[in-house]
C-alpha cells in the first residue's frame, strides 16, 4: 500500500504530460511565403487519413499559420465490392477530423484501383492530382513515404506520382511547384510501441535515431498527439464500420501512428 501514493502520482504525472499535444520543427511543413499555406493529404484508400495521419491534421488544425487543408483520397476502396459504403465513412471521418466539406475528393480511375498487390502507375497519378494541385494553388503535399508504413504497394505508388507531377510542373515557369513530404515509415518495435511512442518521441529519442541513418536530413517535422487528440482519431476510426475487425483495435491500442507522425521532404534523387 505504500507504494500506492507514488504510482498513482506517476500515472498523474504521465497523463498530465500526454494530455496536451506537442509539435517539433512543424514550421518546415508549411510553405510561409503563401499565407495561408494550402496543404493536401493524399491517401490511396478510405480510413487511411485516420489510421495514419491523424495527428498531423489535428495539429494543422492548431497552426498559427492557420493552413487550409485539403484532401483528396484515389480510390474508394472497393477491393471487396463495398466502395459506395466506403465513401460514407470517409465522409464521417473527415467531418471528425475536421476537413471542410468543399476541401475533400474521392477519385474513381479504371487503373487505380484498391489492390493489395498492384503498385499504381506514376503518370496516372500524376495526371489525376495536377488538376486539383494547380487549382487549388497546393504549397504542400502530404502522403506516405516508398516504404507506405504497411508496404501495401497502392501507398508506396503515392510519393512517386506525386515525385512524377512535380517534375513535369517544374519545367513551367507559371505554375507554383509543391513541396511534397512523406510520412516516415519506423521499425516495426516502435510502430507499435502504442502510448510510449508518444513519450519518447516527445524526448526525441526516435526522430534522432531515425536523422543518424539519414544525414541528409536537418530535421524532421513531428506531430504528437495529447489524449483529446487520440479520442478524436479513434471516433473517426470507428466512424470507417465496415473496417472495424478485431486486429483493428490491436492496431488503435498499439499503433504509434495513432500518437505521432514524423515527416521528412521527399526528393526524388533518394528513390
Amino acid at each position: 500500500m505504500m507504494f500506492f501514493p507514488f504510482i498513482l502520482a506517476v500515472v498523474t504525472l504521465l497523463l498530465s504530460i500526454l494530455y496536451k499535444p506537442s509539435e517539433f520543427n512543424t514550421d518546415a511543413l508549411l510553405e510561409r511565403t503563401v499565407s495561408p499555406p494550402r496543404v493536401l493529404l493524399l491517401t490511396a484508400h478510405p480510413d487511411d487519413e485516420c489510421f495514419f495521419f491523424a495527428p498531423t491534421i489535428l495539429a494543422l488544425r492548431r497552426s498559427s499559420l492557420s493552413p487550409e487543408i485539403f484532401s483528396l483520397c484515389l480510390s474508394s476502396g472497393n477491393a471487396d465490392g463495398i466502395g459506395e459504403q466506403r465513401k460514407g465513412e470517409l465522409v464521417r471521418s473527415l467531418d471528425i477530423l475536421g476537413v471542410e466539406k468543399d476541401n475533400r475528393w474521392i477519385i474513381e480511375h479504371p487503373q487505380l484501383q484498391d489492390n493489395i498487390t498492384q503498385q499504381w502507375d506514376a503518370e496516372i497519378i500524376a495526371q489525376v492530382l495536377q488538376p486539383f494541385v494547380i487549382e487549388h494553388h497546393i504549397t504542400s503535399v502530404l502522403t506516405f513515404d516508398i516504404k507506405g508504413i504497411s508496404l501495401h504497394p497502392n501507398h508506396f505508388s503515392l510519393p512517386l506520382g506525386v515525385s512524377y507531377l512535380i517534375k513535369s510542373l517544374s519545367s513551367s515557369s507559371h505554375i507554383s511547384v509543391p513541396r511534397l513530404f512523406s510520412l516516415v515509415t519506423v521499425p516495426v518495435l516502435p510502430k507499435y510501441a502504442g502510448l510510449p511512442s508518444a513519450i519518447l518521441a516527445r524526448i526525441g529519442i526516435v526522430s534522432q535515431a531515425f536523422l543518424a541513418f539519414e544525414p541528409t536530413v536537418d530535421s524532421l517535422p513531428v506531430f504528437i498527439s495529447g489524449i483529446p487528440d487520440y479520442l478524436t482519431t479513434a471516433r473517426a476510426i470507428l466512424a470507417h464500420d465496415s473496417q472495424m475487425v478485431w486486429f483493428r483495435y490491436l492496431y488503435m491500442t498499439f499503433s504509434r501512428y495513432m500518437w505521432v507522425n514524423e515527416w521528412v521532404e521527399f526528393k526524388s534523387e533518394n528513390v
